[in-house]
């Protein structure tokens, strides 16, 4: 569209310069001669007129879709890195939360702390409690012991 406008805003410039540097109304177009009087003067400038005004139209339009065509690209564009960013900020998301779950399946069971309602709401029964006389406090020999808590609370049945 551009090309056009600019073919034809050549072709009426054209046409102004030689009438400009002709001093009669006689032209010579292309082995042609052309004679006009004082209204197909007045035409022929209308015409020319036209044709300028039009190929100034056809290339400010196509300007103008042109600079249309480049911005929405451009919008696209941005929309779509921000796009990309918002995704791999999601991915980053939840490969952290994926590292925390990892992680705290393969912690042991008993090196994290219970959780309060947890132990709150814990109830021994009474078939396994132990009798009175053996919640008292006495004093336990190691020999007699064969089960000892170590760290982390796993048992150790090793005889001391």
């Amino acid at each position: 569209m551009i090309l056009l406008g600019l073919l034809l805003v050549l072709l009426a410039g054209g046409a102004i310069a030689l009438v400009a540097a002709e001093e009669t109304s006689r032209y010579i177009l292309f082995g042609y001669t052309f004679e006009f009087n004082s209204f197909g003067m007045f035409i022929a400038g209308a015409v020319t007129t036209a044709v300028l005004l039009l190929g100034i139209a056809m290339i400010s339009s196509g300007s103008r879709r042109s600079a249309k065509r480049r911005r929405q690209k451009r919008v696209a564009s941005a929309e779509a890195s921000s796009r990309v960013a918002r995704l791999e900020e999601e991915k980053r998301e939840l490969e952290r939360k994926l590292q925390h779950e990892h992680a705290a399946t393969r912690e042991p069971e008993h090196a994290r702390e219970p959780d309060m309602r947890e132990t709150q709401n814990l109830r021994v029964p009474e078939q396994v409690r132990a009798p009175e006389h053996a919640r008292r406090a006495e004093p336990v020999h190691e020999s007699e012991s064969t089960d000892r808590l170590v760290a982390g609370g796993a048992e150790n049945t090793r005889r001391r």
